[in-house]
C-alpha cells in the first residue's frame, strides 16, 4: 500500500512529511533542506525551476519568478488584497476571462492553481525520491480562514500535480495534531499560526486522542510578506531621501532590496540591530550608487506596529466563539516562521496571558500534522479522531438583498443543515438560490460562491410554495447544495465549484500540460545525467592519458585524442543522441589505456610467479589472508 504524504503548501516555504513506523518524518529535499521555497521561475529558454534554485536566480530574472502565489489562489482580480499584491511583486498579475487573478509570463497566462501545482509536484517528487515508490495520495493543508473557493482551488492544484487530495486540513488543526499525538489527558490549546502570507488562530480541545476544534478565525492577507514589504518600502524611501533616486521601477533592484529586507528581518530575531549593504544597487550618469542602512529591532517594530495590532482581534474573537477566556487555556502553540519575531511572541503572551510553547518546530509542524491525518485516513493510526469546523458562515440571499445563514461559522464538519424558504412574487415559475459565504448582513458584502437555479414551479401565490434549501459541508470544508420543492418533490443539486477559478475542462487541459512538462522534465533529467557522465569520462580519460601516454602506441593515443575532441564538441553543442554517441565512442577508445597498462604490467611483472594470471576475484568478495 502506497504512502499518503502530508504537504504544507506555504506562501513562502513548503514542507512534506510522511509517517514511517508510527513516527512522523519530515523529508529533506535534494539540497538537504527540510523546507522548500514556494517559488517557481521560468527561464528564457522555457525551462521551469522550482524551490531554492528558482529563488537564487530571482534577482536576474525577477519578471519571470513567481512567489506568494498562494495569496492569489481562488481570488478575483478585483479583490483589494490582490490589488495590493500587484504593487508588491515584480511579475505581472492580470485579470483572467472569469475575473480571477492570474500570472502573465512571456505572453502566457498561468493560473495560481497551476503555479501551486508545480510546487506540489516538487513536494511529490521529493517524497518519491525518499520512499523509492510512486506517490499518488496526499493530505494538503490550507489556512483555517480559507473560503470555499480557495479550498476548491487548492484541490484543483493537487489534481493538476497528479495527486489525489484525500483531505484538505486547516493548518492550525494540523499543528495541533502533531502536538497532541501520543499525549494523554485533557487540554485546551490555542494554535497561533502566522506564516508568510496568512494568519490563523484556532482553539482546540484535545481529550485522549479526540481533537475537537472549538473555533477558528484569522486574516488570509496578513503574514511575513507584509513585514518584508514594510522594510522594503522603508529602504526605498531612505535611499530616495539620500540620493534623490527612486528604485521603485527597477525590478532587479527591488528584488535585491526585498531579499535584503527578509534577511534583515531574520537577523533582528536574534540581535537588536543589523546593517544592510547593497553595493551597486543602481547607476546614474555620475556613477554607481550603493544602498547602506542600519535597521534596529525597535525601528522594525515601529514600522510594523499596525500589523502586530491586527493579530489581536482574531484571537479575541476565536476565544469568544469558543466561550473561553485566556485563563482557560493550557497551552499556546506557535506555528509559522513569523512567530520567531520577538515582538510577535510578546504580543501572543499579552493576548493569552501565558508564554507560548517552544517544543515544536514552527516551520515543520503543519506538514507533520498533515502526515498524521493521512495515516489516520489510511487506518495506520487508529486512536485519533479529528473534529474540525467551518471558518465562515454559509447562507443564501433573500428578498431585499439580505444574507440568511444556514450553516453558522465554527460549526463542526462534516454537517448537513436545511431551511425552508418561499417565493417573493405571484406565479413565480423559478427560483434562483444565490449561495454566500461570510458574516455580513447584506449579500453584496459577502463572498458569492455561485447560483443554483430551479425551474418548473407550478403557478402559485407568493408565500405559498415551500422551497427547502439544504447545505451539506464535507470533511474538506467543501459545500454541496440542494433546493427541493416540497409540493412537487422536484429537486436541483449542485456542488459549489463555479468560483474555484477553473472549470472541469480547464483542469483537464492543465493536467495534460503538467503531464507534458513531466515528460519534458524527465527528458531533460536524462540529458543532464548523460552530460554529467560524459563530462566525468572526459576528465578521467584525459587524466589517464596524461599519466600513461608513454605506454600507448601512437595510433591508439591519436584515436583517444580524437575521441576526446569529439566528446568536448558534443558537450558544447550536441543534444542527447550526440552526447550518448560521443560517450560510447570515448568509452571504447579509453579502454585502450587500460589494455596498454596491463599489457605493460604483464611484460614487466615486479614478481614473476608460475601459473600466469590468477583467478578472477568474485564481485563483492573479500581478500583473505591464507596464513
Amino acid at each position: 500500500m502506497s504512502k499518503v504524504i502530508g504537504i504544507d503548501l506555504g506562501t513562502t516555504n513548503s514542507c512534506v512529511a510522511v509517517l514511517e513506523h508510527g513516527e512522523p518524518l519530515v523529508i529533506p529535499n535534494d539540497e538537504g533542506s527540510r523546507t522548500t521555497p514556494s517559488v517557481v521561475a521560468f527561464t528564457r529558454d522555457g525551462d521551469r525551476l522550482v524551490g531554492q534554485i528558482a529563488r537564487r536566480q530571482a534577482v536576474t530574472n525577477a519578471p519571470r519568478t513567481v512567489s506568494v502565489a498562494k495569496r492569489l489562489i481562488g481570488r478575483k482580480y478585483d479583490d483589494a488584497e490582490v490589488q495590493k499584491s500587484i504593487d508588491q511583486v515584480n511579475y505581472t498579475i492580470e485579470r483572467a476571462e472569469n475575473g480571477d487573478a492570474w500570472v502573465r509570463i512571456d505572453g502566457r497566462s498561468w493560473s495560481p492553481q497551476q503555479i501551486s501545482a508545480i510546487i506540489l509536484e516538487k513536494m511529490k517528487s521529493i517524497a518519491e525520491a525518499y520512499l523509492s515508490e510512486k506517490v499518488t495520495e496526499a493530505v494538503v493543508t490550507v489556512p483555517a480562514y480559507f473560503n470555499d473557493a480557495q479550498r476548491q482551488a487548492t484541490k484543483d492544484a493537487g489534481r493538476i500535480a497528479g495527486l489525489d487530495i484525500l483531505r484538505i486540513i486547516n493548518e492550525p488543526t494540523a499543528a495541533a495534531l502533531a502536538y497532541g499525538m501520543g499525549r494523554h489527558g485533557h487540554e485546551r490549546v490555542a494554535v497561533f499560526d502566522l506564516g508568510g502570507g496568512t494568519f490563523d488562530v484556532s482553539i482546540l480541545e484535545i481529550d485522549n486522542g479526540v481533537f475537537e476544534v472549538r473555533s477558528t478565525n484569522g486574516d488570509t492577507f496578513l503574514g511575513g510578506e507584509d513585514f518584508d514589504n514594510r522594510i522594503t518600502t522603508w529602504l526605498v524611501e531612505q535611499f530616495a531621501k539620500e540620493t534623490g533616486v527612486s528604485l521603485a521601477g527597477d525590478p532587479v533592484a527591488m528584488q535585491r532590496i526585498k531579499e535584503a529586507a527578509e534577511k534583515a528581518k531574520h537577523e533582528l530575531s536574534n540581535t537588536t540591530e543589523t546593517e544592510i549593504h547593497l553595493p551597486f544597487v543602481t547607476a546614474t550618469p555620475s556613477g554607481p550608487l550603493h544602498l547602506m542602512a542600519e535597521l534596529s529591532r525597535a525601528r522594525l517594530e515601529a514600522l510594523c506596529s499596525d500589523l502586530i495590532d491586527r493579530l489581536e482581534a482574531p484571537c479575541r474573537q476565536a476565544l469568544s466563539d469558543a466561550r473561553l477566556k485566556p485563563g482557560n487555556l493550557d497551552a499556546v502553540l506557535l506555528v509559522g516562521g513569523m512567530t520567531r519575531m520577538p515582538r510577535v511572541q510578546e504580543k501572543v503572551a499579552e493576548i493569552f496571558g501565558k508564554a507560548p510553547e517552544r517544543g515544536i518546530n514552527p516551520d515543520e509542524v503543519v506538514a507533520v500534522g498533515a502526515a498524521i491525518q493521512g495515516a489516520v485516513l489510511k487506518g495506520e493510526v487508529k486512536d485519533i479522531l479529528l473534529l474540525d469546523v467551518t471558518p465562515l458562515s454559509l447562507g443564501i440571499e433573500t428578498a431585499g438583498g439580505l444574507s440568511e445563514p444556514i450553516i453558522g461559522r465554527n460549526t463542526t464538519i462534516p454537517c448537513r443543515k436545511s431551511k425552508v424558504f418561499t417565493t417573493a412574487q405571484d406565479n413565480q415559475d423559478m427560483v434562483r438560490v444565490h449561495i454566500l459565504q461570510g458574516e455580513r448582513e447584506f449579500a453584496d458584502d459577502n463572498k458569492s460562491l455561485g447560483h443554483l437555479e430551479m425551474h418548473g414551479l407550478p403557478p402559485a401565490p407568493r408565500g405559498l410554495p415551500e422551497i427547502e434549501v439544504t447545505f451539506e459541508l464535507d470533511s474538506n470544508g467543501i459545500l454541496h447544495v440542494q433546493a427541493r420543492d416540497r409540493g412537487t418533490g422536484k429537486a436541483q443539486t449542485m456542488r459549489i465549484v463555479s468560483n474555484s477559478g477553473l472549470h472541469e475542462g480547464d483542469i483537464e487541459q492543465m493536467i495534460g500540460d503538467a503531464e507534458q512538462f513531466r515528460e519534458q522534465d524527465h527528458e531533460r533529467r536524462l540529458a543532464a545525467e548523460a552530460r554529467n557522465r560524459l563530462d566525468g569520462l572526459i576528465y578521467t580519460t584525459r587524466r589517464s592519458l596524461d599519466e600513461y601516454e608513454e605506454l600507448l602506441e601512437a595510433g591508439n593515443a591519436r584515436m583517444i585524442r580524437d575521441a576526446l575532441t569529439l566528446a568536448e564538441q558534443a558537450m558544447e553543442t550536441g543534444g542527447s543522441p550526440v552526447i550518448l554517441q560521443a560517450h560510447e565512442g570515448l568509452a571504447v577508445a579509453a579502454q585502450r589505456i587500460a589494455e596498454s597498462i596491463y599489457a605493460a604490467a604483464r611484460s614487466h611483472p615486479p614478481n614473476e610467479t608460475a601459473g600466469g594470471v590468477g583467478p578472477s576475484l568474485a564481485l563483492g568478495g573479500e581478500l583473505i589472508d591464507d596464513e
